[in-house]
């Protein structure tokens, strides 16, 4: 896949387009495929692009994700652990426990749940009424 930063002469509209390979992008242009999304041109051509050279800016910028991405990273297993120290873990069980939990069939714990559910369960569980929440997990064995 080769992505082109692509132009219209028409409106001087400037886009980017994603092909098979260069062979591809000259192939369609010949048989008049490409076109401006703005206004329908066909007059529309690869505009001069730069490579993406790492520079200074560019590894301060990677610093700085980085670190952003550790800070959330932390964050995440904070709420991991406060999780994991203050709710019961049902496992694949989810979504029954939840149901028995809210149609008062098991005794209402103090103590609240957390497991594993699919997409489908949570949005039955949700038009039930029963409230969930979707947390993202970070894997302990992962770095």
């Amino acid at each position: 896949m080769i992505k082109y930063n692509l132009v219209c002469k028409e409106c001087n509209k400037s886009f980017d387009s994603w092909f098979l390979s260069s062979k591809e992008y000259d192939k369609l242009k010949k048989l008049k495929h490409i076109n401006c999304y703005n206004c329908n041109s066909l007059e529309v051509d690869k505009n001069l692009m730069s490579p993406n050279v790492l520079n200074h800016k560019n590894k301060k910028l990677e610093k700085i994700k980085n670190k952003k991405f550790e800070e959330v990273k932390k964050t995440l297993k904070d709420y991991q652990k406060f999780i994991k120290n203050n709710f019961k873990y049902v496992g694949e069980n989810f979504a029954y426990e939840a149901r028995s939990i809210h149609y008062k069939n098991k005794k209402k714990t103090k103590e609240g749940i957390y497991g594993n559910a699919s997409l489908e369960q949570l949005k039955e569980l949700n038009e039930e009424g029963i409230e969930t929440e979707i947390v993202p997990w970070i894997n302990e064995k992962e770095n």
